[in-house]
């Protein structure tokens, strides 16, 4: 209840700064193994794991449609006092994520060597990759799991208990990643088995949460059989960063290719840590929407419209603030960034150019991401699927298509425009956005007024 009657500035760093540090550890917790990766395998392992990322964002594109979904209906439900639903809300869950996670696992297993060689992959790097996505496929299921049931303590007001979860993952990570990658000599297939046995240490302790009867949520008969109702709703609102997830796979394959046939393997592990870099602070900003998501559901619930601005007004300021401090890193320290993950020479320079182009409209890119999540977190589901598809299709995708070839066409390096395509679709996702949130406040004072 205290979500519709607390101050919003003190709900916001109540529910934000839990969220914000879990992600910040989520971030790290991936950064951990690139660092890794790059010192204890080499160059060319970076590259390995880069192309990965899209087989990455096509699994957490599943979690999210789940876990999200749950997440955004949960607080609404609560909103509305709606106990009943939650509940349910909880077991449906468990079981989608349990079916989602395990058929996406053994499909993608089957038919891993021709993805990746799609992918972008070639015969020095698909082995780093084989190596380290046939381990963490054959845990995605508790990926899925995990992330779900996280996201769903989050929304029911645990946002603590979500934030020790995140971070005991990434401890355990950071612990085992040197002992299996170093210690036993397993290579990049030591720092996937350190990833998934944190994250089966942490569903553990999340089963555990969740199964004291104290809780207002928690696992009991009854709540386990799928709800068609409930599903859809899920489906529904998850649906908006399940396409924004789809798309970045399909945006992250065609960097990879670009950047491959402008500059060569040693050009997609560039892209490998500045994707990295940024989503460090993109993370971030993933963290301050967490925060935003239960406050802003249920206030939309209540219909307290006045509440709902106000969080949504400090949300961008905070995502804003955060976007600035990368703009600053990547203009201004892009060598001393991108040098923790490798000492090769020309693995820096690459990266360390390319930052600097990526970065250059990061400023604004947190206002974008609260925007397109605020629609969503109100179950607006079609504003924040446009948004969530606008960056990556109306604008990065024709960039990437045409904007390498007309540069090497003017003499310069095609890879120039792979790299100058983010920044463009950044600034104009960034407009439409505004347009967009603009009429909907219109909307909303016209309430408050009635």
């Amino acid at each position: 209840m205290e979500l519709g009657t607390e101050r919003i500035r003190k709900l916001l760093v109540q529910y934000a700064v839990p969220a914000v540090v879990a992600m910040t550890a989520s971030s790290l917790y991936n950064m951990v193994d690139s660092i890794f990766i790059g010192h204890g395998v080499g160059p060319l392992a970076i590259s390995g794991l880069a192309l990965t990322f899209p087989l990455m964002n096509l699994a957490a594109a599943f979690g999210s449609l789940v876990g999200v979904g749950a997440a955004t209906l949960v607080s609404m439900r609560l909103g509305q006092r709606d106990y009943d639903t939650a509940r349910l809300v909880l077991g449906n869950v468990l079981v989608l994520n349990l079916i989602i996670g395990t058929v996406f696992g053994l499909l993608a297993l089957a038919f891993l060597d021709p993805i990746l060689y799609f992918f972008g992959a070639s015969d020095a790097t698909i082995g780093y990759a084989r190596e380290y996505m046939s381990v963490i496929l054959a845990g995605n299921v508790v990926t899925h799991m995990y992330l779900g049931l996280n996201a769903v303590l989050r929304a029911s007001g645990n946002p603590r208990k979500a934030m020790y979860a995140t971070i005991n993952t990434v401890l355990i990570n950071t612990a085992l990643n040197p002992l299996f990658i170093y210690g036993f000599g397993w290579g990049i297939r030591g720092a996937a088995i350190a990833t998934v046995l944190a994250q089966v240490i942490s569903l553990v302790w999340q089963f555990r949460l969740l199964s004291d009867s104290s809780e207002l949520l928690h696992f009991h008969r009854g709540i386990y059989r799928p709800r068609k109702r409930i599903v859809k709703e899920i489906l529904a609102i998850g649906m908006s960063p399940f396409l924004m997830n789809v798309t970045a796979c399909f945006i992250v394959i065609l960097i990879n290719k670009g950047l491959k046939e402008h500059g060569g393997d040693l050009m997609i592990g560039a892209y490998g840590i500045v994707n990295r870099l940024a989503f460090f602070f993109v993370m971030i900003v993933m963290g301050l929407n967490q925060g935003m998501q239960p406050i802003a559901g249920y206030n939309f619930g209540a219909r307290q419209y006045d509440r709902l601005m106000h969080v949504l007004k400090l949300t961008v300021i905070g995502a804003t603030c955060v976007t600035s401090l990368g703009f600053l890193l990547g203009e201004l320290l892009p060598h001393w960034a991108v040098a923790v993950f490798t000492t090769d020479e020309e693995l820096i320079r690459l990266a360390a150019e390319g930052m600097r182009i990526v970065f250059l409209c990061f400023p604004i890119i947190g206002f974008q991401m609260v925007t397109t999540n605020f629609f969503q977190s109100i179950g607006m589901a079609p504003q924040a699927i446009f948004l969530s598809l606008s960056r990556q299709l109306l604008f990065l995708l024709p960039g990437l298509l045409f904007l390498p070839d007309i540069l090497a066409g003017m003499g310069y390096n095609g890879s120039w425009g792979v790299w100058c395509s983010m920044p463009l679709s950044d600034l104009l996702a960034s407009l439409v956005a505004a347009l967009m949130l603009l009429r909907e406040l219109r909307r909303f004072r016209k309430r408050m007024q009635i």
